[in-house]
């Protein structure tokens, strides 16, 4: 291998490539109120922008994984940033909802395959200590790139509009495909002469296209039961498509996913580790972003300057995580770190009042992007050791897609958990308002509840309520609603950290040779 300066440009390559891909999962979410304007249309309707990019790029992940490695995961990686650019150009231009969606989906794909393949690539293009420190830099990266959306997004929304959030990808992408030509080193074609298991990547892609789906369809109509058939019907399929994928990995000749990796506890507690992060952490931004903006009243970009107090440990910690990983264990680190997140949600959750502000928040919030910061990069470099150089893509697209599922997961199972707490408050204190007429009760909860706990603030401080004798104990009680729903939430996530925190101790080993055979 090339020694000096090239690796490390050829590591920037990789980080920006990251950067973007993982950007675009929540720089979109500030600008959507901007956009909703432009097309004219609901914020609601525009929400399958945010929607298909999740989808396709949890489909996509493993897809191009096994791409790479089979054909070099150089020419993946540079394939995938030009579909990325000319997507961004496609959506920064789109004169309506629907080519914004499909340009939104090609760039998922994109983006699909730059986070798959940059962690095999910085593991395939750094060897011994170094590789621990790239890999500790590039889980800084992915820690950033998922925490800074809303400050980004804010920042280019307010002083150049929304197409720009797109507009952006477009010299950072060139940039990076030049980079990536000169100074990354291309990995070998390991199954250039193998049949694709076309038949186990179009199940893969099928089993989380129906995961995902079904966990959209619920979180896009909440007072769905699980038992609806439109939520119920794509999680039964999920099962049974995932099901017949391991019956046919398991009997063709030359698997999309050689199953001898999951004999790996190791892995199984990587993975586990991944699923918490996405579920406890990142899926928490979206409703601290809420909270900032519709409660406190923050603009998009005061709330990402805030929120820099979480992303930013991800910055700092990066490096620093490669090289105590090569002197401790990585194991204890990671399970500890966990604890210390678990322990910032239970402050957050003590923090939680109706007159809430900032100063209130930082602390927990700070432990929260000391795990962040600590535990993702960890996490990249342990689940890489041990295994085999042919199979690294796809434990990396592992990894990535087990920590989409996980926010994906957290973003339904938490709103859940919000909504209950929020209908329940309601439920017990509409009717202790004084001077509240009966007959209102019950239109006020609906309306509440069919908005959700996004929208509480909006309608308990409107204009038309704020002319009402029942004004200040309405709106004291709507907030105290959204303040326990929150306390909910950070509960939950505080305990899905501990639980993530345990399996570290108890899965993880501090070893560098493979549970399974190359």
């Amino acid at each position: 291998m090339e020694k000096g300066y090239r690796k490390w440009i050829a590591l920037t390559a990789m980080s920006l490539g990251t950067f973007m891909g993982l950007l675009d999962v929540t720089v979109v979410n500030v600008a959507l109120p901007t956009m909703a304007r432009h097309f004219n249309e609901t914020f609601t309707n525009l929400q399958w922008v945010l929607n298909i990019y999740t989808l396709v790029l949890a489909v996509s992940l493993l897809i191009l994984s096994k791409i790479g490695d089979m054909y070099g995961r150089k020419k993946i990686f540079l394939a995938s940033i030009i579909v990325f650019i000319v997507a961004s150009a496609i959506n920064g231009i789109a004169p309506n909802p629907i080519v914004l969606d499909i340009g939104r989906a090609f760039q998922a794909v994109g983006g699909a395959g730059m986070n798959s393949l940059a962690m095999a690539l910085v593991a395939s293009n750094f060897s011994g200590a170094r590789r621990g420190l790239a890999l500790g830099i590039l889980g800084s990266v992915i820690g950033m790139s998922t925490a800074s959306g809303p400050l980004i997004g804010g920042y280019l929304v307010e002083n150049f509009g929304w197409s720009s959030i797109f507009f952006v990808n477009v010299p950072v992408g060139i940039i990076t495909i030049i980079l990536t030509i000169i100074y990354v080193n291309e990995t070998p074609s390991y199954g250039a002469n193998q049949k694709i298991d076309l038949l186990g990547m179009i199940l893969s892609a099928a089993t989380l296209f129906s995961l995902i789906y079904g966990l959209i369809q619920k979180e896009g109509h909440t007072t769905w039961q699980w038992t609806n058939l439109n939520v119920l019907a794509w999680l039964i399929a999920a099962v049974v498509l995932l099901v017949l994928f391991i019956y046919t990995e398991r009997h063709v000749k030359q698997p999309m996913i050689d199953l001898r990796m999951f004999k790996s506890v190791h892995l199984i507690g990587t993975l586990i580790i991944a699923l918490g992060l996405g579920t406890a952490i990142y899926s928490f931004n979206a409703f601290l972003t809420v909270l900032m903006q519709n409660y406190i009243g923050y603009s998009a970009l005061q709330t990402g300057v805030r929120q820099l107090t979480i992303s930013i440990w991800s910055l700092i910690l990066g490096p620093v995580t490669g090289v105590l990983g090569a002197r401790f264990s990585k194991r204890k680190m990671i399970g500890f770190s966990l604890f210390l997140g678990g322990i910032g949600f239970l402050m957050f959750m003590n923090a939680m009042t109706v007159h809430l502000s900032f100063s209130n928040m930082w602390p927990a919030m700070i432990l929260m992007g000391i795990t962040n910061g600590m535990v993702n990069p960890l996490l990249n470099t342990a689940g890489m050791e041990g295994v085999p150089p042919q199979e690294m893509g796809m434990a990396s697209g592992l990894i990535n897609v087990f920590r989409q599922i996980g926010t994906t997961i957290g973003v339904v199972g938490l709103g859940l958990v919000q909504d209950n707490r929020y209908e329940d408050y309601l439920n017990v204190h509409l009717h202790q308002i004084a001077n509240l007429p009966s007959g209102l009760v019950t239109t006020l909860k609906k309306a509440l509840v069919d908005a959700g706990p996004f929208a509480g603030h909006g309608i308990a401080f409107s204009k038309r309520m704020a002319a009402t004798p029942f004004a200040h104990d309405f709106q004291r009680v709507v907030l105290s609603a959204y303040s326990q729903s929150m306390k909910g939430i950070a509960l939950s996530s505080a305990i899905v950290l501990f639980v993530a925190g345990i399996a570290a101790l108890t899965l993880m080993r501090d070893q560098k040779s493979s549970d399974f055979n190359e």
